[in-house]
């Protein structure tokens, strides 16, 4: 492969060090799409155009583009210590139980086919500041592995719930890529019918992605902040 299209790739390798660093994630992308455009030989005005024409032609994208700039504003102006602060008003809060009422949060806005953000525009500004809270309210410092593994649920969390509870809403992608799967197999189904099919099916992925996660988080609470610890987030 040659040089020039060696170059092309600079995108990922500013991701990947970015993320290697544990630099600003939203930065880092930005970085990598404004990088990747140019050295693509798009230039100023071919990238503009080209995220202008995605804009107006794609709704999905639009709408992520808005959260984007909308998340980047709101850390800029103290949403990550806003979050953080309100779980220093709710003693009960633990970070297990935080990444379950996500869960519930976001399995409902799912079923409706609404997103508002993932894990770039949601969890990580508003989510893990706010498990970070929780673990301050024990009266312990957020271990670096700890905020990890709690990366992971959070993260896990979020692609259960949208992979069951999308299927719900009539007419998504989703529901229909199942129906005109089933067709050629000789399975006539409406859309209706499928997602009445598919509830219990989301509620059940949910209760055990929930308690999973809860009893993980008890494990892990227990291996980083000792026992004493664990059994006060129990109460």
């Amino acid at each position: 492969m040659e040089f020039a299209e060696l170059i092309k790739l600079v995108g990922v390798v500013i991701v990947i060090l970015g993320f290697a660093l544990k630099l600003d994630s939203i930065l880092i992308i930005f970085l990598a799409l404004i990088s990747t455009g140019l050295v693509g030989g798009l230039g100023i005005d071919g990238l503009l155009e080209s995220i202008g024409t995605n804009f107006t032609a794609n709704r999905s994208m639009a709408i992520f583009i808005m959260i984007f700039l909308v998340t980047g504003v709101l850390e800029r102006n103290g949403l990550r210590e806003a979050a953080a602060a309100l779980m220093h008003k709710v003693k009960s809060a633990t970070a297990g139980r935080l990444v379950c009422a996500y869960g519930i949060l976001r399995g409902f806005f799912a079923a409706f086919n609404v997103g508002f953000g993932g894990v770039a525009g949601f969890v990580r500004p508003v989510l893990m500041p706010m498990t970070e809270g929780a673990i301050e309210n024990t009266g312990n410092k957020p271990n670096e592995e700890h905020m990890e593994e709690i990366k992971g649920m959070a993260s896990g969390m979020e692609n259960i719930t949208w992979f069951f509870f999308q299927v719900l809403f009539v007419g998504g992608a989703g529901g229909v890529l199942v129906q005109t799967t089933l067709q050629p197999l000789g399975y006539e189904v409406d859309l209706v019918s499928l997602a009445a099919a598919e509830i219990p099916i989301a509620i059940i992925a949910l209760v055990v992605a929930s308690i999973v996660f809860v009893q993980k988080d008890k494990k892990l609470v227990k291996k980083y902040y000792g026992s004493q610890t664990a059994k006060k987030e129990e109460k």
